[in-house]
C-alpha cells in the first residue's frame, strides 16, 4: 500500500515511516499542508495520516478541501487534541478514523488495516483468486496450496494486480504506486518485478498479459 504521512514532528514521523515501511508500505511524508497537496495532485494513496496542528495551517482544512474535492481517499487524522468535540469535528469533516498522539504504533497498523479493510467492503484480510491466496498484512502468499516468498516490492506488486485484476497498469503508473518521490528507479525495475512474479504465478490460473505501449494486466484462465 501507499502512504500520505502528513506530519510536521520530525522524530514521529521518522518513527511511522520506521515502521510502516518495515511492514512493506510505501510512504511519501510531508511536513506542511502546501506540500501535502502537490502530493495529492501527482500521486495516488491508499491512506493518508494527517496531523492537524502544522505550520502553514490546520490539517482540518485540507481534509475538507480534500473531500470536496470528492477524494474518497481514506483519512486518520493524528493530533495531540484529545476533547470529545475535535475528535467529532474531524469526523465530520471526513476523517475514516482519529488517533490522540501519544499512541502506540502497532494500535496505528491496526487502524490502518481496518480502515482499508472498510474501504474494500470486506472484514477478511486475504485475497483469493485463481489458485492464489495471498495475506499483505502478514505477507504470506500461496499458489496452489504451496508457500511462497517474495521481496517486499514483488508483495506489494501483487496486491495491486490482485485487487484490480483485469485493468491495465501502466508502467509509469506501477513506478508511481511501488516507490516514493525519494526513489530514483527507472521503469526498467518494473519488469524485473513483473518477470520474477510471473515464475511464481505459473502454478496458478492467473498470469501478467503485457499490453504493447499501455502496460501489464492481471489475468485469469477460468
Amino acid at each position: 500500500m501507499k502512504f500520505l504521512l502528513i506530519e510536521d514532528n520530525q522524530d514521529l514521523a521518522n518513527a511511522i515511516l520506521s515502521r510502516l515501511q518495515f511492514s512493506g508500505h510505501v510512504i511519501d511524508h510531508a511536513d506542511n499542508l502546501e506540500d501535502a497537496q502537490a502530493y495529492t495532485l501527482t500521486s495516488e494513496y491508499d491512506l493518508i495520516l494527517l496531523d492537524i496542528m502544522l505550520p502553514d495551517g490546520d490539517g482540518r482544512s485540507f481534509l475538507k478541501r480534500h473531500r470536496a474535492n470528492n477524494h474518497d481517499t481514506p483519512v486518520i487524522v493524528l493530533t495531540a487534541r484529545s476533547q470529545v468535540s475535535d475528535r467529532i469535528g474531524s469526523l465530520d469533516l471526513g476523517a475514516d478514523d482519529y488517533l490522540t498522539k501519544p499512541f502506540d504504533h502497532a494500535e496505528l497498523e491496526a487502524r490502518c488495516r481496518a480502515v482499508l479493510r472498510r474501504k474494500s467492503g470486506t472484514s477478511k484480510t486475504s485475497i483469493e483468486l485463481g489458485g492464489v491466496i495471498f495475506d499483505p498484512v502478514a505477507g504470506h502468499l500461496s499458489v496452489n496450496g504451496q508457500m511462497v516468498t517474495l521481496r517486499n516490492r514483488e508483495l506489494r506488486l501483487l496486491e495491486l494486480f490482485l485487487n484490480a485484476p483485469n485493468t491495465i497498469f501502466s508502467k509509469q503508473k506501477l513506478v508511481d504506486r511501488l516507490f516514493s518521490y525519494d526513489n530514483d528507479v527507472s521503469e526498467n525495475a518494473i519488469e524485473v518485478y513483473i518477470g520474477r512474479l510471473r515464475k511464481h504465478l505459473k502454478p496458478s490460473d492467473l498470469k501478467i498479459t503485457t499490453l504493447r505501449s499501455l502496460g501489464y494486466r492481471l489475468d485469469h484462465d477460468s
